[in-house]
Protein backbone atom coordinates (compact mmCIF):
# COMPACT_ATOMS: atom_id res chain seq x y z
CA UNK A 1 0.00 0.00 0.00
CA UNK A 2 1.46 3.54 -1.39
CA UNK A 3 0.52 5.77 1.70
CA UNK A 4 1.76 9.32 2.21
CA UNK A 5 2.35 9.51 6.01
CA UNK A 6 0.28 11.70 7.84
CA UNK A 7 1.99 14.90 9.68
CA UNK A 8 1.54 16.42 13.06
CA UNK A 9 -0.35 19.10 11.70
CA UNK A 10 -2.56 17.06 9.44
CA UNK A 11 -3.20 14.50 12.68
CA UNK A 12 -4.86 17.77 14.59
CA UNK A 13 -6.64 19.28 11.90
CA UNK A 14 -7.94 15.64 10.00
CA UNK A 15 -10.66 15.06 13.07
CA UNK A 16 -11.78 19.05 12.51
CA UNK A 17 -12.67 18.63 8.90
CA UNK A 18 -14.78 14.99 9.06
CA UNK A 19 -15.92 17.33 11.65
CA UNK A 20 -17.19 20.30 9.60
CA UNK A 21 -18.31 17.73 6.85
CA UNK A 22 -20.19 16.03 9.21
CA UNK A 23 -21.71 18.97 10.21
CA UNK A 24 -22.57 20.38 6.68
CA UNK A 25 -24.20 17.89 5.97
CA UNK A 26 -26.52 17.20 8.77
CA UNK A 27 -27.21 21.22 9.45
CA UNK A 28 -28.69 20.69 6.17
CA UNK A 29 -30.44 17.83 7.05
CA UNK A 30 -32.58 18.84 10.51
CA UNK A 31 -33.19 22.30 8.80
CA UNK A 32 -34.67 20.31 5.65
CA UNK A 33 -37.39 18.26 8.15
CA UNK A 34 -38.12 21.11 9.58
CA UNK A 35 -38.89 23.09 6.61
CA UNK A 36 -40.71 20.13 4.60
CA UNK A 37 -43.98 21.33 5.22
CA UNK A 38 -43.91 24.84 3.98
CA UNK A 39 -41.62 23.76 0.76
CA UNK A 40 -44.53 21.68 -0.03
CA UNK A 41 -46.68 23.99 0.08
CA UNK A 42 -44.67 26.29 -2.36
CA UNK A 43 -44.20 23.56 -4.88
CA UNK A 44 -47.36 22.55 -4.64
CA UNK A 45 -47.03 18.85 -2.67
CA UNK A 46 -48.74 17.14 -0.03
CA UNK A 47 -46.45 17.05 2.79
CA UNK A 48 -46.73 13.23 3.34
CA UNK A 49 -45.07 13.14 -0.22
CA UNK A 50 -42.12 15.43 0.49
CA UNK A 51 -40.08 12.06 1.56
CA UNK A 52 -38.73 11.69 -1.82
CA UNK A 53 -36.32 14.67 -1.39
CA UNK A 54 -34.55 12.92 1.56
CA UNK A 55 -35.21 9.62 -0.18
CA UNK A 56 -32.95 10.40 -3.61
CA UNK A 57 -30.51 12.09 -1.20
CA UNK A 58 -30.40 8.85 0.55
CA UNK A 59 -30.97 6.37 -1.70
CA UNK A 60 -27.95 8.02 -4.14
CA UNK A 61 -25.64 7.79 -1.05
CA UNK A 62 -26.55 3.66 -0.68
CA UNK A 63 -25.80 3.73 -4.32
CA UNK A 64 -22.63 5.54 -4.85
CA UNK A 65 -21.10 5.02 -0.77
CA UNK A 66 -19.51 1.32 -2.09
CA UNK A 67 -17.10 3.56 -4.54
CA UNK A 68 -16.21 5.50 -1.96
CA UNK A 69 -13.28 2.83 -1.10
CA UNK A 70 -12.24 1.97 -4.55
CA UNK A 71 -11.83 5.18 -5.76
CA UNK A 72 -10.12 6.61 -2.70
CA UNK A 73 -7.78 3.83 -2.82
CA UNK A 74 -7.08 4.36 -6.64
CA UNK A 75 -7.10 8.09 -6.53
CA UNK A 76 -5.91 9.02 -3.38
CA UNK A 77 -7.85 10.08 0.06
CA UNK A 78 -7.12 14.23 -0.54
CA UNK A 79 -8.16 14.52 -4.41
CA UNK A 80 -11.36 12.24 -4.15
CA UNK A 81 -12.48 14.41 -0.92
CA UNK A 82 -11.84 17.69 -2.74
CA UNK A 83 -13.81 16.95 -5.51
CA UNK A 84 -16.78 15.25 -3.43
CA UNK A 85 -16.68 18.18 -1.52
CA UNK A 86 -17.20 20.96 -4.86
CA UNK A 87 -20.02 18.55 -6.15
CA UNK A 88 -21.65 18.21 -3.00
CA UNK A 89 -22.17 22.15 -2.78
CA UNK A 90 -22.55 22.70 -6.01
CA UNK A 91 -25.54 20.18 -5.90
CA UNK A 92 -26.56 22.27 -3.29
CA UNK A 93 -26.54 25.72 -5.38
CA UNK A 94 -29.03 23.59 -7.80
CA UNK A 95 -31.38 22.59 -5.40
CA UNK A 96 -31.63 26.42 -4.40
CA UNK A 97 -32.49 26.99 -8.19
CA UNK A 98 -34.93 24.17 -8.18
CA UNK A 99 -38.68 25.10 -9.10
CA UNK A 100 -40.40 22.02 -8.79
CA UNK A 101 -40.11 18.61 -6.79
CA UNK A 102 -38.47 16.83 -9.78
CA UNK A 103 -35.79 19.28 -10.00
CA UNK A 104 -35.16 19.75 -6.45
CA UNK A 105 -34.93 15.83 -6.71
CA UNK A 106 -32.44 15.72 -9.17
CA UNK A 107 -29.94 18.14 -7.81
CA UNK A 108 -30.54 16.08 -4.49
CA UNK A 109 -29.13 13.38 -6.16
CA UNK A 110 -26.09 15.28 -7.54
CA UNK A 111 -26.09 16.39 -3.59
CA UNK A 112 -25.83 12.34 -2.82
CA UNK A 113 -22.69 11.75 -5.21
CA UNK A 114 -20.86 14.50 -3.54
CA UNK A 115 -21.74 13.47 -0.25
CA UNK A 116 -21.11 9.41 -1.30
CA UNK A 117 -17.60 9.85 -1.16
CA UNK A 118 -16.95 13.32 1.24
CA UNK A 119 -17.99 11.35 4.82
CA UNK A 120 -16.52 7.83 3.91
CA UNK A 121 -13.21 9.26 2.56
CA UNK A 122 -12.58 11.65 5.67
CA UNK A 123 -13.48 8.80 8.21
CA UNK A 124 -11.15 6.19 6.65
CA UNK A 125 -8.57 8.53 6.66
CA UNK A 126 -8.87 8.83 10.73
CA UNK A 127 -8.80 4.95 10.44
CA UNK A 128 -5.62 4.54 8.52
CA UNK A 129 -4.00 7.88 10.64
CA UNK A 130 -4.86 6.49 13.90
CA UNK A 131 -4.09 3.22 15.97
CA UNK A 132 -7.53 1.39 16.81
CA UNK A 133 -6.92 2.33 20.57
CA UNK A 134 -7.30 5.89 20.09
CA UNK A 135 -10.44 5.54 17.16
CA UNK A 136 -13.33 5.87 19.96
CA UNK A 137 -12.17 9.29 21.04
CA UNK A 138 -10.98 10.49 18.04
CA UNK A 139 -14.54 9.56 16.46
CA UNK A 140 -16.14 11.58 19.87
CA UNK A 141 -13.78 14.33 19.36
CA UNK A 142 -14.28 14.47 15.43
CA UNK A 143 -18.22 14.28 15.62
CA UNK A 144 -18.56 16.57 18.77
CA UNK A 145 -18.33 19.96 16.23
CA UNK A 146 -20.68 18.00 13.51
CA UNK A 147 -23.36 17.66 17.10
CA UNK A 148 -23.60 21.47 16.32
CA UNK A 149 -25.21 20.74 13.56
CA UNK A 150 -28.43 18.93 14.38
CA UNK A 151 -28.58 21.81 17.37
CA UNK A 152 -28.27 24.81 15.18
CA UNK A 153 -30.74 23.23 12.28
CA UNK A 154 -34.18 22.95 13.61
CA UNK A 155 -34.16 26.43 14.61
CA UNK A 156 -31.94 27.95 11.54
CA UNK A 157 -34.74 26.21 9.78
CA UNK A 158 -37.47 27.50 11.21
CA UNK A 159 -36.28 31.23 11.10
CA UNK A 160 -34.79 30.36 7.61
CA UNK A 161 -38.28 29.30 5.93
CA UNK A 162 -40.63 31.30 7.95
CA UNK A 163 -38.38 35.28 7.26
CA UNK A 164 -36.52 34.30 4.22
CA UNK A 165 -37.29 30.81 2.00
CA UNK A 166 -36.74 27.68 2.02
CA UNK A 167 -33.58 27.81 -0.56
CA UNK A 168 -31.64 29.33 1.98
CA UNK A 169 -31.76 25.64 3.53
CA UNK A 170 -29.30 25.10 0.20
CA UNK A 171 -27.82 28.25 0.12
CA UNK A 172 -25.72 27.99 3.41
CA UNK A 173 -24.33 25.34 2.50
CA UNK A 174 -21.80 27.32 0.52
CA UNK A 175 -19.67 29.08 2.66
CA UNK A 176 -19.41 26.01 4.66
CA UNK A 177 -18.34 23.96 2.24
CA UNK A 178 -15.79 26.56 1.10
CA UNK A 179 -14.44 26.29 3.80
CA UNK A 180 -14.01 22.91 4.38
CA UNK A 181 -12.75 22.78 1.11
CA UNK A 182 -9.57 25.39 1.75
CA UNK A 183 -8.72 22.79 4.97
CA UNK A 184 -8.73 19.75 2.89
CA UNK A 185 -6.55 21.20 0.41
CA UNK A 186 -3.93 22.35 3.07
CA UNK A 187 -4.26 19.34 5.55
CA UNK A 188 -5.91 16.13 4.25
CA UNK A 189 -3.56 13.29 3.77
CA UNK A 190 -3.41 11.61 0.78
CA UNK A 191 -3.66 7.91 0.95
CA UNK A 192 -3.54 5.39 -1.80
CA UNK A 193 -3.53 1.56 -2.76
CA UNK A 194 -1.68 -0.88 -5.39
CA UNK A 195 -3.52 -2.56 -7.61
CA UNK A 196 -7.10 -1.85 -7.26
CA UNK A 197 -9.44 -3.60 -8.63
CA UNK A 198 -12.82 -2.81 -9.35
CA UNK A 199 -15.85 -5.80 -9.23
CA UNK A 200 -18.21 -3.96 -11.69
CA UNK A 201 -20.41 -7.22 -11.98
CA UNK A 202 -20.42 -6.80 -8.17
CA UNK A 203 -21.39 -3.46 -8.32
CA UNK A 204 -24.23 -3.49 -10.29
CA UNK A 205 -25.96 -6.49 -8.62
CA UNK A 206 -25.77 -4.48 -5.09
CA UNK A 207 -26.77 -1.37 -6.19
CA UNK A 208 -29.73 -2.19 -8.46
CA UNK A 209 -31.07 -4.57 -5.10
CA UNK A 210 -30.55 -1.75 -3.25
CA UNK A 211 -32.13 0.76 -5.43
CA UNK A 212 -35.03 -1.28 -6.05
CA UNK A 213 -35.30 -2.36 -2.36
CA UNK A 214 -35.52 1.23 -1.35
CA UNK A 215 -37.79 2.27 -4.39
CA UNK A 216 -40.26 -0.52 -3.73
CA UNK A 217 -40.76 0.81 0.03
CA UNK A 218 -41.16 4.58 -1.29
CA UNK A 219 -43.77 3.28 -3.80
CA UNK A 220 -45.58 1.23 -1.20
CA UNK A 221 -46.61 4.83 0.71
CA UNK A 222 -48.70 6.10 -2.47
CA UNK A 223 -52.05 4.90 -3.39
CA UNK A 224 -52.74 2.03 -6.46
CA UNK A 225 -49.21 1.46 -6.62
CA UNK A 226 -48.54 -1.98 -4.78
CA UNK A 227 -48.75 -4.23 -7.58
CA UNK A 228 -45.80 -2.15 -8.51
CA UNK A 229 -44.08 -1.91 -5.67
CA UNK A 230 -44.06 -5.21 -4.62
CA UNK A 231 -42.32 -6.09 -8.16
CA UNK A 232 -39.61 -3.77 -7.22
CA UNK A 233 -39.01 -5.40 -3.88
CA UNK A 234 -38.99 -9.15 -5.15
CA UNK A 235 -36.60 -8.08 -8.15
CA UNK A 236 -34.34 -6.18 -5.26
CA UNK A 237 -34.73 -9.00 -3.01
CA UNK A 238 -33.65 -11.46 -5.77
CA UNK A 239 -30.24 -9.44 -6.91
CA UNK A 240 -29.48 -9.12 -3.36
CA UNK A 241 -29.22 -12.94 -3.17
CA UNK A 242 -27.72 -12.88 -6.14
CA UNK A 243 -25.37 -10.71 -5.45
CA UNK A 244 -23.76 -12.88 -2.22
CA UNK A 245 -23.97 -15.49 -4.17
CA UNK A 246 -21.70 -14.07 -7.01
CA UNK A 247 -20.03 -12.44 -3.99
CA UNK A 248 -19.05 -15.85 -1.93
CA UNK A 249 -17.50 -17.41 -5.76
CA UNK A 250 -15.64 -14.28 -6.83
CA UNK A 251 -11.71 -14.08 -6.10
CA UNK A 252 -12.02 -9.83 -5.19
CA UNK A 253 -15.86 -9.19 -4.58
CA UNK A 254 -16.82 -5.66 -3.88
CA UNK A 255 -18.11 -6.44 -0.54
CA UNK A 256 -16.41 -10.10 0.86
CA UNK A 257 -18.48 -12.68 2.54
CA UNK A 258 -15.40 -13.10 4.89
CA UNK A 259 -16.66 -9.73 6.53
CA UNK A 260 -19.83 -11.60 7.94
CA UNK A 261 -17.83 -14.14 9.73
CA UNK A 262 -16.89 -11.34 12.24
CA UNK A 263 -19.15 -11.12 14.96
CA UNK A 264 -18.94 -7.77 15.86
CA UNK A 265 -18.94 -6.33 12.27
CA UNK A 266 -21.97 -8.42 11.76
CA UNK A 267 -24.12 -7.27 15.28
CA UNK A 268 -22.69 -3.85 14.54
CA UNK A 269 -24.30 -3.94 10.84
CA UNK A 270 -28.09 -5.37 11.55
CA UNK A 271 -28.12 -4.29 15.06
CA UNK A 272 -27.79 -1.01 13.73
CA UNK A 273 -30.30 -1.35 10.81
CA UNK A 274 -32.91 -2.18 12.79
CA UNK A 275 -32.16 0.38 15.85
CA UNK A 276 -31.61 3.03 12.85
CA UNK A 277 -35.39 2.37 11.38
CA UNK A 278 -36.69 3.69 15.08
CA UNK A 279 -34.34 6.75 15.76
CA UNK A 280 -34.03 7.66 12.12
CA UNK A 281 -37.63 8.71 12.12
CA UNK A 282 -38.00 10.57 14.53
CA UNK A 283 -36.73 13.52 13.34
CA UNK A 284 -39.08 13.16 10.25
CA UNK A 285 -42.26 12.88 12.17
CA UNK A 286 -41.93 15.19 14.90
CA UNK A 287 -41.82 18.19 12.52
CA UNK A 288 -44.92 16.36 10.93
CA UNK A 289 -46.86 16.04 14.06
CA UNK A 290 -45.96 19.58 15.47
CA UNK A 291 -46.93 21.80 12.14
CA UNK A 292 -49.52 19.39 10.37
CA UNK A 293 -51.07 18.12 13.22
CA UNK A 294 -50.62 20.50 16.11
CA UNK A 295 -50.50 23.62 14.37
CA UNK A 296 -46.59 24.69 15.29
CA UNK A 297 -44.93 27.47 13.33
CA UNK A 298 -41.93 26.00 11.61
CA UNK A 299 -39.72 28.35 14.10
CA UNK A 300 -41.51 27.10 17.00
CA UNK A 301 -41.32 23.88 15.56
CA UNK A 302 -37.74 23.91 15.37
CA UNK A 303 -36.83 24.93 18.58
CA UNK A 304 -38.62 21.82 19.88
CA UNK A 305 -35.98 19.90 18.01
CA UNK A 306 -33.23 21.33 19.94
CA UNK A 307 -33.26 19.28 23.04
CA UNK A 308 -32.84 16.76 20.55
CA UNK A 309 -29.80 18.03 19.44
CA UNK A 310 -28.35 19.46 22.46
CA UNK A 311 -28.20 16.26 24.74
CA UNK A 312 -26.26 14.52 22.29
CA UNK A 313 -23.88 16.79 21.90
CA UNK A 314 -23.78 17.70 26.15
CA UNK A 315 -22.93 13.87 26.32
CA UNK A 316 -20.74 13.16 23.64
CA UNK A 317 -17.87 13.85 25.37
CA UNK A 318 -18.91 11.52 28.75
CA UNK A 319 -19.46 8.54 25.99
CA UNK A 320 -15.71 6.97 25.86
CA UNK A 321 -15.86 6.45 29.69
CA UNK A 322 -19.02 5.32 29.31
CA UNK A 323 -17.82 2.64 27.19
CA UNK A 324 -14.80 2.12 28.85
CA UNK A 325 -16.73 1.47 32.65
CA UNK A 326 -20.05 -0.98 31.22
CA UNK A 327 -18.68 -2.21 27.57
CA UNK A 328 -20.22 -2.42 24.26
CA UNK A 329 -22.34 -5.81 25.19
CA UNK A 330 -24.30 -3.83 28.00
CA UNK A 331 -24.46 -0.22 26.85
CA UNK A 332 -26.07 -1.41 23.90
CA UNK A 333 -28.77 -3.43 25.22
CA UNK A 334 -29.69 -1.32 28.16
CA UNK A 335 -29.32 2.11 26.03
CA UNK A 336 -31.29 0.36 23.27
CA UNK A 337 -34.26 -0.54 25.85
CA UNK A 338 -34.16 2.79 27.05
CA UNK A 339 -34.02 4.32 23.44
CA UNK A 340 -37.24 2.22 22.26
CA UNK A 341 -39.43 3.21 25.08
CA UNK A 342 -39.03 7.09 25.12
CA UNK A 343 -39.44 6.32 21.12
CA UNK A 344 -42.76 4.91 21.98
CA UNK A 345 -43.90 7.01 25.05
CA UNK A 346 -43.38 10.31 22.12
CA UNK A 347 -46.12 8.21 20.52
CA UNK A 348 -48.86 9.54 23.28
CA UNK A 349 -48.11 13.00 23.00
CA UNK A 350 -51.13 14.95 22.02
CA UNK A 351 -52.07 18.66 21.79
CA UNK A 352 -53.40 18.75 25.51
CA UNK A 353 -49.91 17.20 26.74
CA UNK A 354 -47.90 20.08 28.13
CA UNK A 355 -44.91 20.90 25.60
CA UNK A 356 -42.60 20.49 28.44
CA UNK A 357 -43.47 16.88 28.15
CA UNK A 358 -42.05 15.89 24.65
CA UNK A 359 -38.59 18.38 25.28
CA UNK A 360 -38.10 16.37 28.17
CA UNK A 361 -37.98 13.04 26.00
CA UNK A 362 -36.46 14.66 22.99
CA UNK A 363 -33.10 15.56 25.52
CA UNK A 364 -33.41 12.14 27.02
CA UNK A 365 -33.59 10.37 23.65
CA UNK A 366 -30.69 12.79 22.43
CA UNK A 367 -29.02 11.53 25.26
CA UNK A 368 -29.37 8.10 25.05
CA UNK A 369 -28.57 8.43 20.75
CA UNK A 370 -24.86 9.86 21.42
CA UNK A 371 -24.34 6.94 23.40
CA UNK A 372 -25.66 4.32 20.80
CA UNK A 373 -24.22 5.79 17.35
CA UNK A 374 -20.84 6.03 18.85
CA UNK A 375 -21.43 2.70 19.98
CA UNK A 376 -22.81 1.14 16.75
CA UNK A 377 -20.07 2.73 14.81
CA UNK A 378 -16.86 1.51 16.42
CA UNK A 379 -17.98 -1.68 17.21
CA UNK A 380 -19.00 -2.11 13.63
CA UNK A 381 -14.82 -1.23 12.40
CA UNK A 382 -13.32 -3.02 16.00
CA UNK A 383 -12.06 -6.06 14.52
CA UNK A 384 -11.52 -5.36 10.99
CA UNK A 385 -8.49 -5.57 9.25
CA UNK A 386 -5.91 -2.74 7.66
CA UNK A 387 -7.21 -5.61 4.53
CA UNK A 388 -10.59 -5.19 4.48
CA UNK A 389 -11.05 -2.14 6.79
CA UNK A 390 -12.01 0.03 3.26
CA UNK A 391 -14.54 -2.48 2.32
CA UNK A 392 -15.89 -2.76 5.56
CA UNK A 393 -16.06 1.21 6.36
CA UNK A 394 -17.79 1.30 2.63
CA UNK A 395 -20.52 -0.92 3.74
CA UNK A 396 -21.27 0.20 7.35
CA UNK A 397 -22.13 3.38 5.78
CA UNK A 398 -24.01 2.04 2.78
CA UNK A 399 -26.53 0.24 5.46
CA UNK A 400 -26.36 3.38 7.70
CA UNK A 401 -27.81 5.31 4.57
CA UNK A 402 -30.48 2.47 3.39
CA UNK A 403 -31.29 2.35 7.65
CA UNK A 404 -32.51 6.28 7.45
CA UNK A 405 -34.08 5.74 3.98
CA UNK A 406 -35.79 2.52 5.28
CA UNK A 407 -37.05 4.64 8.02
CA UNK A 408 -38.53 7.45 6.65
CA UNK A 409 -39.65 4.95 3.79
CA UNK A 410 -41.21 2.72 6.64
CA UNK A 411 -42.93 6.19 8.24
CA UNK A 412 -44.05 6.85 5.24
CA UNK A 413 -45.97 3.81 4.45
CA UNK A 414 -47.17 4.09 8.29
CA UNK A 415 -48.35 7.28 7.83
CA UNK A 416 -50.49 7.05 4.68
CA UNK A 417 -52.14 4.14 6.19
CA UNK A 418 -52.82 5.70 9.41
CA UNK A 419 -54.03 8.15 7.54
CA UNK A 420 -56.66 6.13 5.45
CA UNK A 421 -58.27 4.63 8.67
CA UNK A 422 -61.92 5.53 8.73
CA UNK A 423 -63.15 8.51 11.04
CA UNK A 424 -64.67 6.44 13.46
CA UNK A 425 -61.49 5.14 14.23
CA UNK A 426 -58.82 7.77 14.46
CA UNK A 427 -58.46 11.14 14.57
CA UNK A 428 -56.28 12.07 11.50
CA UNK A 429 -55.37 15.69 13.00
CA UNK A 430 -52.52 13.89 15.01
CA UNK A 431 -52.96 9.73 15.51
CA UNK A 432 -51.45 9.01 12.28
CA UNK A 433 -48.21 10.91 13.87
CA UNK A 434 -48.73 8.93 17.14
CA UNK A 435 -49.21 5.32 16.08
CA UNK A 436 -46.04 5.90 13.46
CA UNK A 437 -43.52 6.54 16.32
CA UNK A 438 -44.94 3.55 18.62
CA UNK A 439 -44.16 1.22 15.29
CA UNK A 440 -41.46 2.26 14.88
CA UNK A 441 -40.36 2.20 18.00
CA UNK A 442 -40.77 -1.39 17.99
CA UNK A 443 -38.53 -1.92 15.17
CA UNK A 444 -35.23 -0.34 17.61
CA UNK A 445 -36.73 -2.26 20.69
CA UNK A 446 -35.99 -5.60 18.11
CA UNK A 447 -32.57 -4.83 17.69
CA UNK A 448 -31.87 -5.53 21.42
CA UNK A 449 -32.25 -9.29 20.44
CA UNK A 450 -28.88 -8.69 18.27
CA UNK A 451 -26.94 -7.09 20.58
CA UNK A 452 -27.47 -9.73 23.04
CA UNK A 453 -24.99 -11.71 20.87
CA UNK A 454 -22.08 -9.73 22.05
CA UNK A 455 -19.66 -11.14 24.14
CA UNK A 456 -18.65 -9.08 27.34
CA UNK A 457 -15.03 -8.72 26.14
CA UNK A 458 -16.45 -7.41 22.32
CA UNK A 459 -15.06 -3.75 21.33
CA UNK A 460 -12.58 -3.51 24.26
CA UNK A 461 -9.60 -2.37 22.01
CA UNK A 462 -11.91 0.12 20.55
CA UNK A 463 -12.26 1.99 23.97
CA UNK A 464 -8.88 0.99 25.34
CA UNK A 465 -10.57 -0.85 27.78
CA UNK A 466 -8.26 -3.03 29.93
CA UNK A 467 -10.21 -3.61 32.51
CA UNK A 468 -13.71 -5.43 33.80
CA UNK A 469 -16.01 -4.04 36.32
Amino acid sequence: MANSIASDRSKAVLPWILGVTIFMQMLETTILNTALPTMAKDLGESPLQMQSTIISYALTLAICTPLSGIISDKFGTKYTFIISLFVFTLGSLFCALSMNLTQLNLARVLQGVGGALSIPVARLSIFKTYPKSDILRIMNYAITPALIGPMLGPILGGYLVQYLSWHWVFLINLPIGLICLSLAIFFMPDYKADNVKMDYVGYVLFAASISLLILGLQFISRQNNEVFSMMLLCLGLLLLVSYWIYAYYSTSPLYSVELFKIRTFVVGIFGGILARLGIASIPFVVPLLLQVGMGYTPELSGWMLVPLALANLINKPMVTTIMRWYGYKTVLIINTLLISILIMVMGFVAPHVHAAVLIGLLFALGFCNSIQFSAMNTLTIADLTDDNVSSGNSLMLVVQQASLTLAIAFAAIFMNIFAHVPMAYFDHTTEPFQATMIIMGLFTLFSTLVFVILKGTDGDNMANRTFKR
